[in-house]
């Protein structure tokens, strides 16, 4: 019988794993931990893996080696997000990476809706005044989401998406991407512009690109000081393209209006763990201290659609290449 290790799996996820494993007969071996040089030992003895990372698999590309020792030909990950893989190893050493591209794009888009009329209904400033018995609403008027600009930067599955729910509701939609998507255009759901005009005219700036080199604090405090002091910030994508220092100060400067993050810099250190008195990262603190500022633990991702795409589109793929096939969801070496 086929075999397949699952590393960092979820509760939540398990129900998923045990239904795929029935239902095509394959044994599945969930473990909690990530999979790492210390936890590699685990997988041998099985045909592949399947995984969900925070944090990078090594720094000296030392597990691609040890799974082609194993047999094992393949690394599936439960997300679209690859920044923790070395791709350049994993090809030296013959291991097809895949990941989960379009899980759901609505479970993403659907929270930054949610951020977006926090922020421009100021909830977060309401809230720092209910908790003190302030029941006083001057100064803090909102717009109407019709009159709006909403910049969003990188207009993959998911910035689509997004474009798509703010034009329904009356926003004008600005986006900027490498590859453009021309029938949005002509739908009339957005305009294609470069990344200074998003920064200069959007009233919300909202991120969906990979992270990669050239991403990686990718909003700065240069993108900071073109923005409108009334913007807003959301980062939904990964925590090292908006530098969280930066951030910081134009918060604190009144260089822009406030910021929801659902990923930061440094997140392996705090996500999905409990501490008695403050994180042990210090710009994560002072984040959590700012009134305008809302703060949530990576869960764009996290509804009931989502998690069982994910699960089982990996070991859909972990499977297909087992078995000599090709899966369409193959990351390509190219240009790594």
């Amino acid at each position: 019988m086929t075999r397949i290790i699952a590393y960092h799996v979820r509760q939540d996820e398990e129900p998923f794993i045990v239904q795929w494993s029935k239902e095509n007969e394959v044994e599945v071996k969930s473990v909690p931990f990530e999979l790492h040089t210390d936890t590699i030992g685990y997988a041998k003895g099985y045909d592949g893996i399947i995984f969900k990372q925070r944090s990078r698999l090594d720094e000296d590309g030392s597990i691609y080696q040890t799974l082609k020792n194993y047999g094992i030909h393949q690394l599936s990950c439960r997300s679209a997000g690859i920044d923790t893989i070395d791709l350049h190893a994993a090809e030296l050493n013959g291991i097809k990476v895949t990941n989960v591209p379009s899980y759901s794009p609505h479970a993403v888009a659907e929270l930054v809706l949610m951020q977006a009329m926090q922020l421009i209904r100021h909830y977060p400033e309401f809230k720092v005044r209910l908790d003190n018995n302030d029941y006083v609403v001057d100064g803090l008027r909102s717009r109407e989401l019709s009159e709006y600009v909403i910049g969003i930067v990188g207009v993959g599955r998911i910035g689509t998406t997004v474009a798509q729910i703010f034009h329904s509701l009356g926003a004008t939609v600005l986006g900027n991407d490498l590859v453009r998507k021309p029938e949005l255009e002509r739908a009339g759901i957005l305009n294609y512009v470069e990344k200074d005009e998003i920064y200069r005219k959007a009233d919300i700036v909202t991120s969906h690109v990979y992270l990669n080199k050239q991403n990686t604090h990718l909003i700065d405090q240069n993108a900071f000081s073109k923005m409108k002091p009334t913007a807003f910030l959301i980062n939904d994508s990964r925590g090292p393209v908006v530098n969280t220092v930066d951030l910081i100060a134009a918060l604190e400067n009144k260089q822009i209006a406030g910021a929801a993050l659902d990923v930061v810099e440094e997140e392996t250190k705090i996500f999905n763990l409990k501490f008695d008195r403050q994180t042990p990262v210090a710009n994560y603190n002072l984040l959590k201290q700012l009134p305008n500022v809302i703060l949530t633990p990576h869960i764009a991702f996290y509804t009931d659609i989502a998690v069982e795409r994910m699960v089982k589109q990996a070991l859909n793929d972990a499977l297909t290449i087992i078995q000599g096939k090709q899966s369409s969801h193959e990351i390509s070496f190219k240009g790594e």
